[in-house]
């Protein structure tokens, strides 16, 4: 799960995945803003043809690379 979340991430932001470790901040790190997670999590969805409840996140559910895994393997147990 962490390969693709960060694979999908790194494909946006024109970067290796190797280059970005769990605790990369989305927003301090890689300047994204709330329209930039937006895009990151229909992102995940295309890749894993899953569909997210926008009803289970809210503000600062996504700040790092680790939450965005998180919430994903937690959206895939239910």
């Amino acid at each position: 799960m962490t390969a693709e979340v960060t694979g999908t991430l790194a494909r946006m932001v024109g970067r290796e995945p190797d280059s970005l470790p769990p605790s990369t901040r989305l927003v301090q790190d890689l300047d994204f803003d709330s329209t930039s997670v937006l895009e990151l999590l229909m992102a995940v969805e295309a890749e894993l043809g899953i569909e997210f409840d926008p009803d289970t996140f809210g503000p600062g559910s996504f700040e790092t690379v680790e939450s965005v895994v998180a919430y994903v393997r937690r959206h895939l147990k239910v």
